[in-house]
């Protein structure tokens, strides 16, 4: 295992930590979906510009769904996990978690709620498809 080295971002030139500790913790990337490469970047990135490539390429991702397509994502083959990141699965609004389109693509189908970000476009108790790349 390598230890944690001290990095400077090649997006803002910050420095941070990268890579697993001596106490045995993971790098704090791996706490990111490994659907995407986040970036072109020739380097690391820190966990605040990371956080923002993955999102960007999440949602260029989401996209490319339609009808066709969104029941069969790449993201619902991804490893199931409790951690959620906000900005990824979710964010906060009004001191409400509001899940966004990729945390309902990891589940793999609708949950039949009528979430706002449900790429499944859930209507009248029955999940609809939509061409995503519409909203």
């Amino acid at each position: 295992m390598n230890g944690s080295k001290e990095k400077q971002c090649s997006s803002c030139a910050t420095y941070f930590g990268c890579g697993n500790t001596a106490g045995g913790s993971s790098c704090w990337c791996n706490d990111f979906p490994p659907l995407l490469v986040p970036t072109t970047a020739i380097d690391c990135l820190c966990p605040i510009c990371f956080k923002k490539s993955c999102s960007e390429k999440i949602d260029e991702y989401i996209t490319t769904l339609n009808a066709d397509t969104v029941f069969h994502n790449k993201a619902a083959l991804l490893p199931k996990s409790n951690n959620l990141i906000e900005g990824i699965d979710y964010y906060l609004e009004k001191g409400n978690y509001v899940f966004k389109a990729f945390f309902h693509l990891k589940r793999g189908s609708c949950c039949g709620n009528g979430c706002r970000h449900c790429p499944y476009d859930f209507k009248n108790d029955k999940p609809q498809n939509k061409n995503l790349s519409q909203g």
